[in-house]
């Protein structure tokens, strides 16, 4: 799954480790979250959407899902 979480991060200037911090994970989970090797557990989904101030839909991506059509 897609995501934008390296983009919202450098946004902040938070480090992975920092990061990493705020949801309670590893910076290894915070990596192989942003490079997509892993997908998070819906709960940190959840934890990660709040932190950032979006919603999951807006942070992750499904890549095959066609994209919304624009407002």
């Amino acid at each position: 799954m897609e995501n934008i979480i390296r983009t919202l991060r450098a946004e902040h200037g938070w480090s992975q480790a920092a990061l990493a911090d705020k949801l309670d994970v590893s910076r290894q989970s915070v990596n192989a979250i942003e490079t997509g090797k892993y997908d998070p557990s819906l709960p940190l989904a959840f934890a990660i959407a709040r932190l950032f101030e979006k919603s999951i839909e807006d942070i992750f991506v499904d890549p095959q899902q066609p994209a919304k059509a624009a407002e």
